[in-house]
């Protein structure tokens, strides 16, 4: 894992439930200095008494806005791009707003990096970014071009640009675990999209140990994609009835704006320039120049027998294995004993 004794690490939307979990990770980790940056300052002064830690420093800023950017960048010599608007109803609604956070708030954040010579900086995508439907995964889609195009222009001693992306993590703010547990707890009906829609399951400490494999390996452009296991939604929701010992009803609601049947993590294309590090793959970006010629004269081999990699055809976890995995979060057992 990448050492990060004597580093100031920049964390934007450092108060947002991965933030706050990638902070009490490296906290511990002799850095010399973590800094929060986020626009909500409520969140910000309550992680502040929690921690009252004095080597993490709370700023008020927005990645819209460039000048508070380059501000909290000063100094810095690793970053993590967590901040972005995530919720896909809300993106679907507001789309111009999820433009200016999750393209142009990416942007200003990528190039201050850049600017500022950070030693590297790695953004936070989503599966959703993959063949997407909707406005969140399509802004997400675009960060990631923003940076490739900012990759290309940089050599290995300069600052490293890389994304990872992941599924669904268990738990997180807004996610539809605390939601079913919330509706089983006041006795009401349980409201599921499709029962039989698929999503990738991880756990948030995976989901940091993702993040801290691409500090410690992240080249040029490099898209790290932590592999997960998949459940229906019906399947999660039957977990939960036997870990809260719940009959109530199941209610079908329809598939929401936006929404899938099942996500993509990776594609063909990606898996065929990809390299398996075990637990996770390293997708490498497209390097190729604007001199198009040469690939149309001599080609490009593709894996004829690779597929997409999808919550449809990774590993699907058994209601069992879901309910066991569910047992392994703080959150659900808690709740399962009030």
């Amino acid at each position: 894992m990448s050492n990060f004794n004597g580093k100031t690490i920049l964390i934007t939307g450092g108060t947002g439930s991965f933030g706050y979990a990638l902070l009490h990770n490296i906290a511990g980790k002799d850095c010399k200095e973590i800094r929060i940056f986020s626009r909500d300052e409520l969140k910000q002064e309550l992680m502040r008494k929690e921690l009252d830690c004095r080597n993490v420093k709370f700023y008020i800023g927005d990645v819209r806005d460039r000048d508070s950017v380059d501000n909290v960048m000063l100094g810095v010599d690793l970053v993590f791009h967590a901040a972005a608007l995530k919720q896909v109803p809300s993106c679907e609604f507001f789309p111009m707003q999820a433009v200016l956070t999750n393209v142009i708030g990416s942007s200003n954040v990528i190039e201050s990096a850049i600017n500022n010579k950070v030693a590297s900086i790695v953004c936070l995508s989503t599966d959703k970014a993959v063949y997407p439907v909707n406005v969140m995964g399509m802004t997400k889609s675009l960060m990631e071009k923003f940076v490739n195009a900012a990759a290309r222009n940089l050599n290995e001693t300069e600052t490293v640009v890389s994304c990872v992306r992941y599924g669904n993590v268990m738990y997180s703010r807004g996610s539809v675990i605390p939601l079913f547990i919330k509706q089983i707890k006041q006795n009401k009906p349980i409201t599921v999209t499709d029962p039989n829609m698929t999503r990738f399951l991880l756990c948030l400490d995976d989901a940091i140990d993702l993040v801290l494999f691409a500090f410690a390996n992240a080249r040029q452009g490099d898209i790290f994609i932590k592999k997960a296991p998949a459940c229906t939604v019906i399947d999660l929701v039957t977990a939960l009835q036997r870990i809260f010992k719940s009959n109530l009803p199941i209610q079908t609601i329809g598939v929401r704006h936006g929404e899938k049947i099942f996500e993509t993590l990776a594609t063909m294309e990606e898996l065929s320039k990809s390299e398996d590090m075990g637990d996770y793959f390293r997708c490498a970006m497209d390097d190729r120049g604007l001199n198009y010629d040469k690939y149309s004269i001599q080609g490009e081999m593709r894996e004829a027998t690779l597929e997409d990699y999808t919550s449809d055809n990774t590993y699907r976890l058994s209601v069992q294995e879901v309910e066991t995995l569910l047992l392994t979060l703080p959150e659900v057992v808690s709740e399962a004993s009030t």
